[in-house]
């Protein structure tokens, strides 16, 4: 074992200790306040609703441990286990030269990890959330979205992949600029699409129709300054209890999206405070800022790619005897994520600093009091932990924790 294989070898290993001793933390501090609602949820949470938040929490937790294992071991499986070069050793078989051949080998890898984590989300969905009453998904409904999944997945993944290899092998040192151009160029097809093609496959999208709600949401937007291409309602109860809003698209091609379930628990005060919150996003350039930086960090990713491409030892230490532009693409796409992964608190910290300014936005375009009684709500129904481990929370909250965040808006 060389020292490159040995390096990423202990990367992968320090990475999944350091999930599993957090995920350990965060278990142990929701089972020790399991019994006792916190003072300032203590009129508005009831006991058997904060022990549901604290079984639920744990249960995840302990999914999650299994599923950091298993991503460590395809991960260790494929690279230095040979798993990769085992592919690529049997496709060449078939005779077949780039870009078939590597489309080939990056599809079977793709279907592979498909198949392994598939038990783990069956599990997720029919037992863990049908346990704690969540679940609203029909297996037919579930095998039907898998299927749609793969499509796009293919019709979308498939193209793109064809042209990077193409790219690697025809365009020369510069193939990665190339490349991430046509990357930035797809990212902002598809925030246009998603909202208007690719979402209604999944989802049923009707325009709100209460017209009383809606005006209290039209006047909003006029304070705020904001346009939207309509406010929708989708059917989020066919497939889960759980509530949520979010905007889609951008330009003049914004939607403002409801779950059902979440305009059954709130009132319309309670809604107008939440939407608020998301129009502070917006209006305060998070967006824009994430996607300057998504961008940032792809263009990054793309110029380390085309380096690591030409470099033999790359493919030597992670299990591939012989380079190809197929293996390049794997082999960074698997170890990416091992580096990256510590830098996650740095974008949760981010993440958390946006959510205090959007409530910040949000208490001063509607009432900031409507809007803790619409988060102890959400917090309830959808039996969020009340008490997290701080050191957990502070890795992998990309929301400030509930007691944090109620307070400063109290």
């Amino acid at each position: 074992m060389n020292a490159f294989t040995a390096l990423f070898t202990a990367l992968v290993a320090t990475g999944a200790t350091l999930e599993l001793w957090l995920a350990g933390r965060q278990i142990n501090a929701v089972r020790a306040h399991r019994e006792r609602v916190p003072e300032p949820f203590a009129g508005e949470v009831t006991p058997d609703a904060h022990r549901k938040a604290a079984d639920y929490t744990v249960a995840k937790a302990r999914l999650g441990r299994i599923a950091t294992l298993i991503d460590a071991l395809i991960t260790l499986g494929l690279t230095v286990g040979g798993g990769i070069a085992a592919l690529d050793a049997l496709w060449r078989r078939t005779g077949w030269a780039e870009p078939w051949l590597g489309l080939a080998v990056i599809a079977s890898v793709a279907a592979g990890v498909l198949l392994v984590n598939l038990p783990l989300s069956l599990w997720r969905t029919f037992r863990l959330e049908a346990r704690f009453g969540f679940n609203r998904t029909t297996v037919p409904v579930f095998l039907t979205d898998l299927l749609k999944q793969i499509t796009l997945a293919g019709v979308l993944g498939g193209p793109l992949v064809l042209a990077a290899l193409w790219l690697m092998m025809r365009a020369g040192p510069v193939w990665w600029l190339w490349a991430f151009g046509g990357c930035v160029a797809l990212m902002l097809a598809l925030s246009w699409a998603w909202p208007v093609l690719i979402a209604p496959l999944f989802n049923r999208f009707s325009p709100l129709a209460d017209p009383a709600l809606r005006a209290r949401i039209d006047a909003l937007l006029a304070r705020c300054g904001f346009h939207s291409s309509g406010v929708f309602v989708i059917d989020g109860s066919r497939r889960s209890a759980h509530g949520n809003a979010y905007f889609t698209g951008f330009g003049r091609h914004k939607r403002i999206v409801f779950f059902d379930t979440l305009l059954q628990d709130l009132e319309p005060p309670e809604i107008e405070a939440v939407l608020a919150h998301e129009l502070g996003h917006f209006r305060l350039h998070h967006v824009r800022s994430m996607m300057a930086v998504s961008i940032a960090t792809l263009f990054a990713g793309f110029a380390l790619l085309g380096w690591l491409a030409r470099q033999s030892v790359f493919y030597a230490a992670l299990g591939v005897p012989h380079p190809s532009p197929h293996a390049a693409l794997l082999l960074f796409a698997l170890a990416a994520p091992v580096v990256l992964e510590f830098a996650t608190p740095l974008g949760a910290m981010w993440s958390r600093r946006h959510e205090f300014q959007a409530d910040r936005f949000a208490a001063c375009h509607a009432d900031a009091r409507q809007l803790v009684s619409a988060l102890v709500k959400l917090y309830r129904s959808n039996a969020s932990t009340l008490t997290p481990d701080r050191l957990y929370a502070a890795v992998h909250y990309s929301h400030p924790p509930a007691t944090e965040r109620i307070a400063r808006l109290r």
